[in-house]
C-alpha cells in the first residue's frame, strides 16, 4: 500500500476502520482479494512475484498492512521482499507486539517499510526507518511512504477526509471512503516532501490516487470491523482490469480455526 488513513477505536459502533491505496507497476503480477487456499482464514490480495502481500485480514480478526519508506539511495535489490512482513502475521498466530520484536531483530535485512500490524485487542506500527515499536492509541492515523503521521499533504487531506465519512454517521458509508480515495488531486508544487526522487515524479505521486502509464493506483481497500466482531472487507480494482468484491463474516476465535485445522 502506498496509502492509508485508518481511525482506531474512533468511533463508538467501530473498533477499526481502514481505507488504503496500493500503488505499483501495472506489470507486476498479483491474484485480486480472496481466501487462500493454502492459509484458508487469511483474506487477501497475493503478489505473484514474491508470494507475499501487502494488506490483509484473518477469519480471527487479525490484520497488517504494509508501505514502503521511500528512500532511493538506499535501496539494496538484493534485500527480502516486504511483503512477507504482512504474509508472515497473518499466517500465524504469534502475539502482535512479539511477532514485531522478532521483526525488529531482522529489520535491516528489508528495504525501508512501514507496518501496522493487530488484533481484536490491540494495533501497532513498526518502521525499520525509525526502530521503534509503538502501540497505537484510539485516534486517527495517515501513512504514506514516510513515517506515521508525517504531514505529507496527501496524508493530511486523506485524515480529514476519514474524520468527515466518521462524524455524525451511525454507519460507515462506504461510498465516503471510496471517495476519499479516489481523489486525483495533486498537492502544489510548493509543498511536495523532499525524498530524493525528480520534482515531477514527486508531483505524480503527490495525490491520494496516482493515475500514469506504467504505474498507480492499482486497488482501493475497505476494512471496518465494528463492536460486535464483524468485519467486512471490501475492494476496488483497476489495473491492470477493474473488479470489485466484498467479503463480510464475524470474526471468531483462534482456537475454533485451529480445530478445524
Amino acid at each position: 500500500m502506498c496509502l492509508i488513513t485508518f481511525a482506531y477505536h474512533a468511533h463508538p459502533n467501530y473498533k477499526l476502520v481502514v481505507a488504503a491505496n496500493r500503488d505499483e507497476l501495472y506489470g507486476r503480477p498479483a491474484s485480486l482479494a480472496d481466501f487462500w487456499a493454502d492459509y484458508p482464514e487469511v483474506l487477501a490480495g497475493r503478489d505473484l512475484e514474491k508470494m507475499g502481500t501487502w494488506m490483509g485480514v484473518t477469519k480471527a480478526g487479525r490484520f497488517a498492512a504494509l508501505t514502503n519508506y521511500r528512500d532511493p539511495f538506499s535501496e539494496n535489490p538484493n534485500a527480502i521482499s516486504r511483503g512477507e512482513l504482512v504474509s508472515q502475521f497473518l499466517c500465524g498466530t504469534m502475539d502482535p507486539e512479539i511477532y514485531l520484536q522478532s521483526v525488529k531483530m531482522h529489520a535491516q535485512d528489508y528495504n525501508g517499510f512501514n507496518l501496522i500490524i493487530g488484533d481484536t485487542e490491540t494495533l501497532y506500527y513498526f518502521s525499520n526507518r525509525e526502530g521503534e515499536i509503538r502501540k497505537l492509541e484510539p485516534g486517527i492515523y495517515g501513512l504514506s511512504n514516510a513515517l506515521l503521521d508525517t504531514p505529507w499533504p496527501k496524508v493530511e487531506k486523506s485524515k480529514a477526509r476519514l474524520k468527515g465519512c466518521l462524524e455524525g454517521k451511525e454507519r460507515i458509508e462506504e461510498d465516503c471512503l471510496f471517495e476519499l480515495l479516489a481523489d486525483e488531486d495533486k498537492a502544489p508544487k510548493d509543498q511536495l516532501p523532499d525524498t530524493g526522487i525528480d520534482e515531477e515524479l514527486e508531483h505524480l505521486l503527490s495525490s491520494p490516487f496516482i493515475s500514469s502509464p506504467k504505474y498507480g493506483t492499482r486497488t482501493s481497500t475497505l476494512v471496518t470491523v465494528d463492536t460486535k466482531g464483524h468485519l467486512t472487507f471490501a475492494e476496488r480494482t483497476y489495473q491492470p482490469e477493474q473488479n470489485e468484491r466484498t467479503y463480510a463474516f464475524d470474526i471468531v476465535a483462534q482456537k475454533e480455526i485451529d480445530i478445524k485445522r
